[in-house]
């Protein structure tokens, strides 16, 4: 018998999980988890889908492109309009490096952490 999946909760490494759990909860209006402390932080969304932040002792950013440090995942947004939400999230604390491999296509950003994720248009 075959099992189905369902995804339940993404979490990211990280050095400070309230501040990078802020950053997500700015930039895409979920609710923050009422038990997030200074070692776990999430967010959650209707659906009850989790978003987890977890601290990690010398945690060690991912070095996008270079892979001195991996990525080693990466979220993908949807957005209506990419140059109004890299404007957003830029001003929120999001960085955009210098190397985009499609900027037509997507968009590739860092959250405050270093983890890099990407800006997709939404295709009607």
């Amino acid at each position: 018998m075959r099992s189905t999946l369902t995804l339940a909760a993404i979490t990211l490494d990280c050095a400070d999980p309230l501040e990078l759990a802020a950053f997500y909860q700015r930039a895409t209006g979920l609710a923050l988890h009422p038990k997030s402390d200074d070692e776990f932080a999430g967010l959650t969304r209707e659906d009850g889908l989790f978003i987890g932040f977890q601290r990690v002792s010398d945690y060690q950013p991912p070095r996008w492109p270079e892979q001195s440090v991996p990525q080693q995942a990466h979220l993908d947004f949807t957005v209506d309009d990419i140059n109004a939400a890299e404007a957003m999230l830029l001003e929120l604390g999001a960085a955009k490096p210098e190397h985009q491999p499609d900027g037509d296509r997507f968009r590739v950003l860092t959250d405050p952490a270093g983890h890099p994720f990407c800006l997709v248009p939404r295709q009607d």
